[in-house]
């Protein structure tokens, strides 16, 4: 909206300001934080009324969580709506790739909307039903995918770009729809599984926003693309004000679920966040630095899928318990140690994956 101010710039000079990236990316983030800042109490209130009990908590999990009973969730409302409301705000809305980001968050926050939404309803910890749901996430990944293809319209759209190599390709042709499936409906899904403790899934995706929202920045900018010799995705670089917004609506957001949470995320936003970042991670040819930077998530992933493995073929558990930080904390550390012990590996995985812009 305020981009469009630029068509007069040349009447007011200082208007040609929100043309530049940078600038408008800074003020994504600050309105994003203000507004959930601001309208952030009267959403909370207004779940708990609705709510009642707030989110069933599983009985068999940690008897630490036990005390978490009555805390509202769909907290992710408010980071979606600050979100929304900061890329309307400051993106260029004739971007493409502005709009399929956008409509990969809105959609599959609008399955964990619904998931959550059973959950308080039944008063259950399982809610909407597993294989419709991961059915309708593929559905979108791949319709997200073949538009990112389409708006790339180069003959490397196809293409899997690999991290620490300086011109090697992997076409995939139209396969590649398959691996942007696989990308961002798995990063939806693996930021929901880490989606645990308090503060523990919101600052690992505010750390990969931030990695991505560079990478989407020099990724659209042709000379800087051209001299880290990585992919050049024309418009990519608005992608930027899209992280930006993210990690505004995030910081607002963990002001309240900080420890003691006064809300949970829910599915909500784990899963609309998570497939937003790897909606973005395709479109600027990033997929494999998704992996890294998001290291944290791929590993939670890994223990459900390893816990489970191993108790329908052997009925022994890997784990104490899955997803990994329930693990750490059966084995007694306390919440606060899990969740910053996980935001410094984030830190750490985050440096990793920007790294791979320079080594080549």
């Amino acid at each position: 909206m305020l981009y469009e101010l630029t068509n007069f710039s040349e009447l007011i000079g200082p208007l040609n300001v929100f043309r530049y990236i940078t600038f408008r990316t800074g003020g994504a983030i600050m309105t994003a934080l203000l507004f959930v800042f601001l309208f952030g109490p009267a959403i909370i209130d207004m779940l708990r009324l609705k709510q009642g009990k707030g989110q069933p908590i599983r009985d068999d999990g940690p008897q630490t969580h036990i005390a978490k009973r009555g805390t509202p969730t769909m907290g992710g409302l408010m980071i979606l709506a600050g979100f929304l409301f900061s890329i309307l705000l400051w993106a260029n809305l004739s971007n493409g790739y502005v709009w399929v980001v956008l409509g990969v968050t809105l959609s599959y926050g609008a399955i964990g909307f619904y998931d959550d939404y059973l959950k308080v309803k039944k008063r259950t910890s399982s809610g909407f039903s597993g294989r419709l749901r991961f059915a309708l996430e593929l559905v979108i990944a791949g319709v997200a995918t073949y538009i990112i293809m389409w708006l790339a319209g180069d003959e490397h759209s196809g293409a899997l770009a690999l991290p620490f190599f300086k011109d090697v390709l992997i076409y995939l042709g139209p396969f590649y729809v398959i691996l942007g499936v696989l990308v961002i409906a798995g990063a939806g899904n693996a930021v929901n599984l880490t989606d645990g403790l308090d503060g523990l899934a919101i600052v690992p995706v505010m750390i990969a926003a931030a990695t991505f929202g560079l990478i989407a920045y020099l990724s659209g900018n042709a000379l800087f693309a051209n001299y880290l010799q990585i992919h050049h995705v024309q418009g990519a670089g608005e992608l930027a004000i899209i992280c930006g917004a993210l990690i505004g609506a995030g910081l607002g957001f963990l002001w309240f679920n900080a420890p003691p949470a006064m809300i949970f995320m829910g599915d909500t936003v784990s899963l609309a966040l998570g497939g937003a970042l790897g909606a973005i991670a395709v479109a600027t040819k990033h997929e494999i630095v998704l992996a890294i930077v998001g290291g944290l998530f791929v590993l939670e992933t890994l223990s459900v899928i390893i816990q489970v493995t191993s108790y329908k073929l052997t009925g022994k558990r890997v784990f104490r318990m899955a997803p990994l930080h329930h693990h750490f904390e059966q084995k007694g550390w306390a919440e606060a140690n899990v969740v910053v012990r996980f935001w410094i590996i984030s830190v750490v995985l985050a440096l990793v994956g920007l790294a791979t812009l320079k080594l080549r």
